[in-house]
């Protein structure tokens, strides 16, 4: 496997950002609005607009999330930061609910809501190093709270199995 760097997303990245998600704004558009933007709004806005809301919120930072390098060349992204950020994530129609609803407030609680990755490197197993990489992304924040979102994440995958196609869990510093 080669070699991937990983760096947060800021300003002076944006290029790289926009390089990734393409003129199609990775998936329809969506330029990782649909968890951060409630529903009734997103609706309204078109890529131009959505593009524009990522853009500024990266501008006042701190970085939503990391990029992921292989040579130089932009390959990955991964959304990361507290559940409170996250209106979508939280909502009480979603399988990502928390089953604590104080849990949508608690800033100390994260939560990673959204990969992409090139066409031509997935499979490679680089989305395991970048959940790895966001689970480390904040000082203190895997010793702090790696253990309660294990815990409470396990649970989720197992009370609605049936309704997830994918899931992933940290438990005791390991991505399963």
């Amino acid at each position: 496997m080669q070699n991937l760097s990983v760096q947060p997303l800021t300003p002076d990245r944006w290029d790289d950002f926009e390089t990734l998600f393409g003129p199609s704004g990775a998936c329809y558009g969506c330029w990782c609005t649909y968890f951060r933007v409630p529903t009734s709004q997103r609706k309204t806005m078109d890529a131009t607009a959505k593009k524009q809301f990522i853009q500024e919120r990266v501008a006042e930072g701190p970085p939503p999330g990391l990029l992921g390098y292989i040579g130089g060349q932009v390959i990955a992204w991964v959304q990361v930061g507290p559940r409170a950020d996250l209106p979508q994530w939280n909502s009480p129609k979603t399988v990502s609910r928390p089953l604590d609803p104080a849990d949508a407030e608690d800033r100390s609680v994260w939560a990673v809501s959204c990969f992409f990755m090139n066409s031509r490197d997935r499979g490679k197993g680089h989305s395991h190093r970048m959940l790895s990489e966001a689970v480390n992304f904040r000082p203190g924040f895997r010793r702090a709270t790696a253990g309660r979102l294990s815990d409470r994440t396990h649970e989720t995958i197992k009370i609605r199995r049936p309704l997830c196609r994918f899931a992933t869990y940290i438990r005791g510093g390991r991505i399963f």
